[in-house]
């Protein structure tokens, strides 16, 4: 009796847990996914001060501005060809009797290929110096196709500077723009003729602006870019990525005649103001202050005993007569500053004095004897043979 009770009360406990197993078995995946914490994928969007600029997809609309007021610039001249010397001995003139050789002609005519910038509707044209130099006959071809003969305004070799012109209806006009708000990091196009191929575009980023001591001119203060440049672009255009144009293409350092990476514009604000003096004037006007100076490094800061975290230009020479003279100016004298702006170097000071003109005033802070003077200057104009600072 015992033994059946024990076999009914296990029955009932195995039918309890199956009957539980199965409520569970249907009851349980809807508990799982209740609890089960979801994966989730948060998308965060960056705030406006972090969001990173990227350049644009394509600088078309930069081209579209400025392409059409970039021209090839062909020249021509007529260079004299020296006969050998062979066919001046008087046993060739016996046998040939003076006459002239075959094939070996007195003159030749040599051609070259330049670009240039239109700057306004009246026609005037930028270019390089060296683009023109010598040239008899000068022909300028538009973008669109149409060509004309150009005559020269004048030209500068201390900045490598041309101004040229020509006659033709509803030019084309580049916009100028401020090379002296650009940085170095900034996407810039270079627009020219290289190898006289026809125009093209190249892109790069300005690599250094203010760059001097390169030999190349009187007044360096290149911009620096990695924008591909060969023989043809001088003279041609660099924009930024608005089409404004911020400089003038001139020259390249390169160990294989090549673009190398290493090109280098004159700024707009050295250019247009060139060019705006020679349209006026017919030569750039330069300001002058008959100093001969250096700059204040720490070993001749140490001989004259200042401080040697001071920055200026030593005055080591005046000119007799000269402004600088006239301004009481002396040998020895430290110039810290002109027209409020501090000097680091002699190259600094010599942009700053030729980027007035004659009759303009010079304000100069000037440190002499441990004492800081003021005092003005009024400049005359730059003789053209004047080798020293200014």
């Amino acid at each position: 009796m015992r033994f059946r009770s024990l076999l009914i009360f296990i029955g009932q406990a195995v039918t309890l847990g199956l009957a539980a197993a199965f409520i569970v078995t249907l009851v349980w995946p809807g508990l799982v996914r209740h609890r089960r914490p979801g994966i989730q994928i948060t998308e965060t969007t960056p705030s406006s001060s972090t969001v990173r600029v990227n350049g644009p997809v394509s600088y078309a609309y930069a081209v579209d501005r400025a392409a059409p007021a970039v021209v090839n610039v062909n020249t021509a001249r007529v260079v004299t060809v020296q006969p050998n010397p062979f066919f001046s001995n008087p046993l060739f003139q016996q046998f040939f009797g003076g006459a002239r050789l075959p094939g070996v002609p007195d003159q030749r005519l040599e051609t070259s290929l330049g670009s240039g910038v239109i700057i306004n509707k009246q026609g005037y044209i930028l270019t390089n110096r060296h683009v023109i130099a010598k040239a008899d006959a000068i022909q300028v071809v538009l973008h669109d196709g149409r060509t004309a003969t150009a005559t020269v305004v004048g030209s500068d070799p201390d900045t490598d500077i041309a101004v040229l012109k020509i006659n033709l209806p509803h030019l084309p006009v580049i916009t100028i723009g401020r090379s002296d708000q650009i940085r170095v990091g900034d996407v810039v196009l270079a627009i020219g003729n290289p190898f006289g191929v026809g125009q093209t575009v190249t892109m790069g980023i300005v690599s250094a602006t203010g760059r001097s001591r390169l030999g190349v001119s009187q007044f360096d203060n290149f911009i620096q870019t990695d924008a591909p440049i060969n023989p043809g672009n001088s003279g041609g255009a660099l924009v930024d990525t608005e089409g404004n144009l911020i400089g003038i293409n001139t020259f390249i350092v390169s160990q294989s005649g090549g673009s190398q990476g290493l090109g280098f514009a004159i700024p707009t604000s050295i250019a247009v103001n060139v060019m705006e003096q020679i349209i006026e004037y017919g030569r750039p006007l330069r300001g002058w202050l008959g100093i001969d100076a250096h700059a204040l490094t720490p070993q001749i800061a140490q001989a004259l005993g200042v401080s040697q975290k001071i920055h200026g230009i030593v005055v080591v020479g005046v000119v007799r007569g000269g402004p600088a003279a006239k301004a009481g100016v002396r040998p020895g004298d430290i110039v810290l500053s002109m027209d409020g702006k501090y000097l680091l170097d002699a190259r600094q000071a010599l942009l700053a004095i030729s980027g007035h003109r004659p009759g303009d005033t010079i304000r100069m802070q000037i440190l002499r004897n441990g004492r800081t003077i003021s005092l003005s200057a009024i400049t005359s104009e730059r003789p053209a043979s004047v080798k020293q600072l200014e």
